[in-house]
Parts: C-alpha cells; sequence; structure tokens
C-alpha cells in the first residue's frame, strides 16, 4: 500500500510534461488493450466460422442450395462463407454469358474470389496497425518523458550549493515511472500484434487453400 502511495506521490508531483507523457501512454495502453480483446473475439470468430463452413461445404450437399441459403444473410457473410458466394455468384452469372469457355468462366470467378479475399484480410487486420505502432513508439514516449524529468531533475540542483542523493533520487524517480508506463503499454501491444498477425496469416493461407480446392471443383463441373 506503501509503495502505491509513493508511486502516485511521484506522478503527481512530476513536472507537467512527465505528466502528459503519462497520461498519454496511459490512454494509449486502454485503447490498445481494447483493440486486443475485439481482434480476439474477431478472430476466433473467424477460425470457427471457417470450421462449420468447411464442414458444410464437403459434406457433399449441392452447391446450388447452399449458396441460396447464404444468399439469405447475405449482409452478415464472411470469411470463406463470403468467399464461396462471391465466386459462385460470378460463376453463375458467367456461365449465361460465357457459355462456351469454361477457362474463362473459372478465371471470372477466382478474381471474384480474390476480391472477396482482399476485402476479408482487411477485415481481420484491423487495429493491427496500431498495436503495431503502440509498441513501436511508447518506449520512445517513455524515454522522452524519462530524459524531460532528469533534465529538470539536474536544473534544480543548480540552485543548490550542496548537492545529494535526497535531492536528486526523487525527481529521477518520478523520470524513470515514463519509461516503466512507455513500456507497460508496449509489450502487451507487440505481443499482440505478433500473436494476431500469425493467426491472420494462417487464415489467409486457409482461403486460399480453399479457393484452389473450389476453382478445381468448378473445372470439373465446367468440364463434366
Amino acid at each position: 500500500m506503501y509503495a502505491e502511495l509513493s508511486i502516485l506521490d511521484l506522478v503527481l508531483q512530476a513536472s507537467f510534461v512527465v505528466q502528459l507523457v503519462l497520461f498519454f501512454l496511459l490512454l494509449t495502453s486502454l485503447i490498445s488493450w481494447t483493440m486486443i480483446f475485439d481482434r480476439s473475439r474477431v478472430l476466433k470468430q473467424a477460425w470457427r466460422a471457417a470450421d462449420a463452413f468447411e464442414q458444410r461445404f464437403w459434406s457433399g450437399g449441392d452447391l446450388s442450395t447452399l449458396y441460396r441459403d447464404l444468399t439469405q444473410n447475405e449482409r452478415a457473410l464472411t470469411g470463406l462463407a463470403s468467399i464461396f458466394r462471391s465466386g459462385f455468384k460470378e460463376y453463375i452469372r458467367l456461365r449465361k454469358v460465357e457459355e462456351n469457355d469454361p477457362l474463362a468462366i473459372v478465371q471470372g470467378s477466382e478474381r471474384s474470389m480474390r476480391v472477396a479475399l482482399s476485402r476479408e484480410i482487411d477485415r481481420l487486420e484491423t487495429n493491427l496497425s496500431f498495436l503495431a505502432t503502440v509498441g513501436s513508439t511508447s518506449p520512445y514516449i517513455g524515454l522522452f518523458g524519462t530524459v524531460w524529468g532528469i533534465m529538470q531533475s539536474f536544473h534544480a540542483l543548480g540552485n543548490v550549493k550542496q548537492a545529494t542523493l535526497a535531492l536528486v533520487a526523487p525527481g529521477i524517480s518520478e523520470a524513470l515511472i515514463a519509461t516503466a508506463v512507455g513500456l507497460f503499454a508496449a509489450i502487451p501491444a507487440v505481443i499482440a500484434y505478433n500473436r494476431y498477425s500469425y493467426q491472420v496469416e494462417r487464415l489467409h493461407n486457409r482461403y486460399e487453400e480453399f479457393m484452389e480446392e473450389f476453382s478445381s471443383l468448378l473445372q470439373r463441373q465446367g468440364r463434366g
């Protein structure tokens, strides 16, 4: 309890610039934690949705029936369901136009799926750039607060005839809090960014594998 009060006293007694740095870092940390929990929820939903869709897709059911079912809830579609719908919709449209060119039909369907894939990856990567920025800049912002606080402490010693550790230590302690808060904001952001970037990359690879398999299936249907 005493340590907590001492840290609070140091923060309250710090210079305005150091207090401003601490406030900015704490606000940044709060925002980054909000984004961390949000990305965790979104990515878990993406994995569950991919598992559920692939289970239904490879169950042997009719693709036209699956397409009609998905179209009924078009706005809520994400992930593989959105990619499949975009590709199959284009496939149906092109079959009416390019009846004698199966290759052009499949290529058009692949282009449509690529567009849907790009939108999906953009959705999954939302806020990851912010986490990367927090992780890379927060230690430097904290270091700025530390350097400023130490400068102020040594400047104040110029008016004292005899400098002692008791006079220097409080000011340096105030300044070092900024570095500690900067690391507190940066470390979770870096860990979350690396983890979520890896998960997005795995989902990206999974989506592309499905697109290749689906394209092969459409080619076989076109030949039939």
